[in-house]
Order: structure tokens, then C-alpha cells, then sequence
């Protein structure tokens, strides 16, 4: 009988060490909102993550949830303590919002996880229009002193 016990708690022993052994995907962030992008140039976003765990993280696929978007990864070994990417392009060619994701498949102890991408397509014209304000504002400020003290 205690053979029997002490095999056992070697057995339990070696598969904790083993479940506690594993890479950890530690992403900086999970969702990218693109805002306003322009129909017909596609957009791109690098996910990076660190290696937390003390094994080596493998990436073995990412897949994305539609064909208009397309995924690359960091191919080689993620070492404990270094960074990885996981980059996704958007073929930003339908207007309209869009929310899109991609699934990495690897090693690590959550073997999946799901990195999301979103945005709203607009025309080259509603593209230009929003980012204007932010550029001709100031302008404007400057133009009202200027009539102001002209007075």
C-alpha cells in the first residue's frame, strides 16, 4: 500500500510539473479599432505579445474569420521572456463597419486565443473629411484671434 501511494504521488507530482511547464501568450492588447479607414486600402495591425510562461511558444496557425482578412505570425519559437507578433491585414474594399477576428492556434497554455480587428470602411471623400477636422481646427482658432484683434 505504500508503494502504491508514493507511485502515486510521483505520478501526480510529474503531471503538475508538466501542466505548470507551458509557454503564456501575454498580448499588449486583444481588440484594434481602426476607426475610419478608406474603402479600398487595405489596413494592418501587428499584435505583439510576450512570452511569460517558461517554455518556448510555437504558433502552429492563425486563422481568420473571413477571406478578406489575412494573418501572419511570428514562424520561429517565441523563447520565455521574449516577443512574438501576430500581424492582420484587412482588405478594407466593402463600406460599412466591419468586425473581424482572427484565431491563434500554439502551444501555449490557453492553446487558442482570438485577437479582434474592427473599424468602418467610408469613401476616399468621408475619409478625408474626418480626419480634416483635426488638422483645420487649430486653423480655425487662429483665423477667429486674428478677427477678433482686428477689430
Amino acid at each position: 500500500m505504500k508503494k502504491f501511494f508514493s507511485l502515486f504521488v510521483a505520478l501526480f507530482v510529474l503531471v503538475a510539473v508538466g501542466y505548470a511547464q507551458k509557454g503564456t501568450m501575454k498580448f499588449a492588447k486583444e481588440t484594434h479599432d481602426f476607426g475610419k479607414v478608406e474603402q479600398g486600402k487595405p489596413v494592418t495591425h501587428v499584435f505583439e505579445f510576450k512570452n511569460t510562461g517558461t517554455d518556448p511558444v510555437v504558433i502552429s496557425d492563425a486563422q481568420a474569420s473571413c477571406g478578406c482578412t489575412k494573418p501572419n505570425w511570428t514562424r520561429e519559437a517565441i523563447l520565455p521572456g521574449k516577443t512574438g507578433t501576430v500581424s492582420a491585414t484587412y482588405n478594407a474594399a466593402a463600406a460599412g463597419p466591419f468586425n473581424k477576428s482572427v484565431t491563434v492556434t500554439s502551444n501555449a497554455e490557453a492553446g487558442q486565443i482570438v485577437l479582434y480587428l474592427k473599424g468602418e470602411v467610408v469613401t476616399q471623400k468621408e475619409a478625408e473629411t474626418a480626419a480634416a477636422p483635426a488638422t483645420a481646427a487649430p486653423a480655425a482658432k487662429d483665423k477667429k484671434k486674428a478677427t477678433k484683434t482686428s477689430r
